[in-house]
């Protein structure tokens, strides 16, 4: 590993020979300015990954060099260095951005501990800067973000169907995401460049729905001063996705029926047969099949529905998509509110996996949106969650302090929830720093979350679903 850059940024030279040789014996790379104009031309040939600075330098002191490093995109870390020591002056200095502050004469031992955790910081921040990059290619699926085996199940059929004219029905719980796999399916096909139209058929009365969906012609009953063109023509060509599609009436499933074998339609109070070329979404939280046995739903329009099921796993069945979609929302939430929040605080990833989500995708992106309107620190903590997430109060203790009197399973906990806490939910990244399977973390996080909600975990089902590795070593959990 190359040696970390450091940029030494001093009006005395003294102080600057005195750092730069303590420097280079710890073996940094070290380059040296003496005032913060100097510094500033210095930065884009050597690209420091950490500036120690004098607050009060000629030409450009190190609080205005600091600024302008930032303002100009540069990403070292920056620990402001005075011989006039106030409270005031180090809160303006850590408001500026700086990581940390010293005080002259600059003690030997200090300036190392304090460099060698905000360059340990700054490797963290590029390891974020860098999940967040692959979020993309990793865990998305146009905005859907998991890389669980049940989620990838969902878009392995997405990606097959896609491509076709026909029509799916996608299956599941309320918050699990089935507006957004209709959309994927409409942005992988060939009518992506073509209309997206969407209609919650439970949000509209029998009357109001068929005039949604088919328009009507003037006068066609009280209210309808002129013509007006449905939904389906207005997505010809493209894509309906029709959501709630178990609430629709049975004077409506006819007409739409027709729509399905025929391609073709009346407006509300109209004579004219007009042709569409749609392709056809609809989604529901409802067991059509059981619908269609109670009389409440036609059965020659449920088969034509049912071309290709899609059905989305609960966000309890795949718990280990849970910490990727936090950091997703984290980011998401931080941003609209303009807060510096950068992750979560040790025990809080543990409340989140031990909840049941009976509101899914949509109450986990609920929680965490309080939760960083909330939060006070840069990281959000079990008191940002609602009370009915927080249950018992973990140990606070670092998994070092686990080994004595623990068992390895204990270990083996503590190490994979931190690290993932570390890494920002990604399991492949966990993985990789852990030396064990993606596979394994996400087994684990559903045997933690089960056990949490005192759901007894068979022994056979633990053999079954292992990792051929086996459990997590001493050495793994323990190593540097």
């Amino acid at each position: 590993m190359a040696a970390a850059r450091i940029l030494v940024v001093d009006d005395e030279k003294s102080a600057r020979d005195a750092l730069k040789a303590i420097l280079t014996d710890e073996g940094f790379e070290v380059a040296e300015a003496a005032d913060g104009e100097e510094a500033l031309a210095l930065m884009p040939s050597f690209m420091p990954d950490a500036v120690l600075a004098d607050v009060r330098m000629p030409k450009l002191d190190g609080l205005a060099f600091m600024r302008r490093c930032r303002e100009e995109g540069h990403g070292a870390v920056f620990v402001m260095m005075t011989a006039f020591a106030s409270i005031e002056a180090a809160v303006e200095a850590m408001r500026a951005g700086a990581e940390s502050y010293l005080v002259k004469p600059i003690d030997v031992s200090s300036v190392l501990v304090v460099l060698e955790k905000a360059l340990e910081k700054r490797t963290l921040q590029r390891d974020a800067d860098s999940l967040r990059a692959r979020l993309h290619e990793r865990y998305r699926f146009h905005s859907i973000i998991g890389d669980s085996a049940e989620l990838q199940a969902v878009f392995d059929v997405v990606k097959r169907a896609a491509p076709t004219k026909a029509t799916v029905l996608i299956l599941g719980e309320s918050g699990t995401g089935k507006e957004l796999i209709g959309q994927a399916i409409h942005e992988e096909s060939p009518r992506k460049d073509k209309p997206f139209i969407k209609v919650n058929c439970a949000a509209l009365s029998e009357s109001l729905l068929e005039s949604e969906l088919f328009g009507h012609e003037k006068g066609s009953f009280t209210g309808a001063i002129g013509r007006r063109e449905g939904r389906f023509e207005l997505a010809d060509g493209g894509t309906l996705f029709l959501d709630e599609i178990g609430e629709i009436a049975p004077s409506i499933q006819i007409k739409l029926l027709r729509v399905l074998q025929q391609r073709e339609f009346e407006r509300v109070g109209g004579e004219q047969t007009i042709k569409v070329d749609v392709r056809l979404v609809a989604a529901t939280n409802k067991d059509l099949a059981a619908e269609v046995k109670a009389g409440r739903f036609r059965e020659d329009l449920f088969y034509r529905l049912n071309v290709v099921a899609v059905t989305l796993p609960p966000l309890r069945g795949r718990r280990g998509d849970i910490p990727a979609l936090t950091a997703h929302f984290i980011e998401k939430y931080a941003k609209s509110y303009d807060k510096d929040i950068r992750g979560l605080a040790p025990g809080t990833l543990n409340a989140l996996l031990s909840h049941d989500w009976p509101g899914n995708v949509r109450e986990l992106e609920n929680v965490v949106e309080r939760a960083v309107v909330l939060a006070v620190g840069h990281d959000l903590t079990a008191d940002d969650l609602p009370p009915t997430l927080r249950g018992p109060r973990p140990r606070d203790r670092a998994a070092g302090s686990l080994i004595p009197g623990a068992t390895l399973h204990e270990i083996e906990r503590e190490a994979i929830l931190r690290t993932l806490e570390m890494v920002s939910g990604s399991t492949s990244r966990a993985a990789e720093v852990l030396g064990i399977s993606v596979r394994k973390i996400q087994y684990r996080l559903k045997e933690y979350a089960d056990l949490a909600n005192g759901v007894a975990v068979p022994s056979h089902e633990v053999a079954a679903s292992a990792d051929p590795a086996g459990p997590l070593a001493v050495a793994d959990v323990t190593r540097p």
